[in-house]
């Protein structure tokens, strides 16, 4: 069990070369959408990808499975729901806590991707926040393939309806600045 952890812990370490993984908008992405469809969440696949605040974070409704339209107001309500589901969580609760059940689901379903990739499943695919060049900033939240030594393959952003590719061009500057910050203060 020990050789495991520090397998479980090494392999973490690889895939997350930021500390933290996007699979928290995710999985809030796969529930907002599951509701407004009447669908059961587990069915549903969001992919997210951006970064982890506000505007930052670009759910892919176009790419979602099952594929079903939207219409334009749908889209926007999905959209914000996503976008801003942490602070409804941190509103509800009056400031005195977090989505911490969404982030420890989210936690929970990477660490059980990780174990499996370990044991030698192929083609596991995660959304997470690592350095990348899907796009031109240095890291970039998006969908990657894991297997035993860590990420395998980044993969592409695919087709954008023009409403992503809108929010992907209001996100890069946000993200780009958040970036720099992070990166200068780590530098200190």
């Amino acid at each position: 069990m020990e050789h495991a952890a520090r397998r479980l812990s090494r392999l973490a370490a690889h895939l997350q070369e930021q500390p933290e993984a996007d699979d928290v908008s995710k999985y809030s992405s796969e529930q907002a959408v599951a509701e407004v469809a009447g669908l059961c969440p587990t069915v549903v696949q969001v992919p997210v990808v951006g970064g982890h605040a506000g505007a930052t974070i670009l759910p892919l409704l176009s790419q979602m499975s099952p594929s079903f339209s939207l219409t334009k107001q749908e889209t926007d309500y999905l959209t914000n729901r996503i976008q801003n589901g942490g602070t409804e969580v941190v509103e509800a609760k009056a400031g005195a806590g977090s989505a911490t059940l969404s982030m420890a689901y989210a936690a929970a379903k990477f660490a059980n991707s990780c174990l499996r990739a370990m044991k030698g499943e192929s083609g596991i695919v995660e959304c997470t926040f690592v350095a990348s060049e899907v796009t031109e900033l240095p890291f970039f939240a998006s969908r990657v393939v894991i297997g035993r030594n860590g990420i395998e393959e980044y993969l592409p952003l695919g087709p954008m309806n023009e409403y992503e590719r809108m929010g992907l061009a209001k996100a890069i500057p946000e993200l780009r600045a958040s970036i720099e910050k992070g990166v200068h203060f780590v530098k200190k």
